[in-house]
């Protein structure tokens, strides 16, 4: 579908989705100018396999996805419930795991490094006591590494399968975008990917598919349980303030993302399997949203102008090399 992000009768949808996202209406939030600045390339890159998955649209249901998984987990369950503003300021905390996203992503070393003590001061006040699966009390702090540990698993499982069972082709491929697919990709996704736990704390982020999968399914068999709060969260997460025009589109996507969820998990949360159509509806969705918004994000763009600087910088030292970001034809 091609980009129609230039008409001026698409800017309007464009800015309030932005705003919804972002919290700000043109998507170029301050943390934009974090990512202009800084003089290395980040953690990735434009071939890695997390700027293939990340880049894409596709991160809004793989988002919904992981907030679902995360509620299977009584210990996080709670900490969202008594410590987060999931309530009085959904869209502000919405912005707040965007930004934390797309800073460790597209983002110098450095920006990256100050994005994480702000995760990791806000993590630094969670914690509580939580009802354990067997039915006994514990106590919990969101620093500890086992949580930690799933809260990383559940967004890794969740951009990952969301790419692979949806966004494939959402939008155009570029020459110097990674040409990994299926477990290969996924392979390399989830190693990439663990380094941006590392600057959070966690030491031992799963290298590979099969890794994550089994860290999941040992989760499953010893921690994950349904609770009295797993019910209202759950309904806030697939029915936030939005608007009739807006709710109905964020439906889509959430269908998806339930559909994209293990059979043990959507049963923990008290979900019934969509149909499968909900795949087409949403990549068709999708599609039309990254054509509205523009095949590239402002924070991948002005990545790639920061990264080509740098490259243009060192090639000036290597006459010989060929440094430069090609573009999409």
């Amino acid at each position: 579908m091609r980009d129609l992000s230039r008409f001026p009768f698409v800017r309007p949808l464009a800015n309030r989705f932005r705003e919804v996202v972002s919290g700000s209406k043109d998507g170029r939030p301050d943390w934009v100018k974090l990512i202009e600045a800084g003089n290395d390339e980040g953690l990735f890159g434009p071939e890695s396999a997390v700027w293939k998955i990340h880049g894409s649209v596709v991160t809004i249901i793989g988002g919904i996805r992981a907030l679902l998984l995360q509620a299977t987990h009584p210990a996080p369950l709670n900490g969202v419930a008594s410590h987060s503003r999931y309530e009085s300021d959904p869209l502000g905390r919405l912005a707040g795991t965007t930004k934390w996203l797309t800073i460790t992503t597209f983002a110098s070393r450095s920006a990256i490094e100050k994005e994480a003590n702000r995760v990791n001061a806000m993590h630094e006040k969670v914690t509580g006591e939580f009802v354990t699966r067997d039915g006994s009390r514990a106590e919990y702090r969101a620093k500890d590494q086992r949580y930690l540990l799933w809260v990383h698993c559940a967004f890794t499982d969740s951009f990952l399968k969301s790419y692979l069972m949806v966004g494939d082709g959402v939008r155009p491929k570029s020459e110097d975008q990674s040409q990994l697919e299926g477990t290969a990709l996924a392979d390399a996704y989830v190693r990439e990917w663990a380094m941006s736990a590392i600057p959070l704390g966690l030491v031992d982020a799963p290298q590979d598919l099969a890794e994550l999968e089994s860290l999941l399914a040992d989760f499953r068999v010893h921690e994950l349980t349904r609770n009295e709060k797993t019910e209202e969260v759950v309904r806030f997460i697939l029915k936030p303030p939005f608007s009739r025009a807006g709710l109905f589109f964020y439906s889509i996507l959430a269908k998806a993302a339930i559909l994209t969820l293990d059979d043990q998990d959507r049963e923990l949360l008290g979900l019934s399997r969509p149909w499968r159509i909900n795949l087409h509806l949403s990549n068709f969705a999708l599609r039309v949203l990254s054509a509205i918004l523009g095949h590239r994000s402002p924070s991948e763009r002005v990545a790639r102008e920061r990264i080509e600087r740098i490259r243009s910088r060192n090639a000036d030292f290597d006459p010989g090399s060929s440094n430069s970001i090609p573009t999409p034809h």
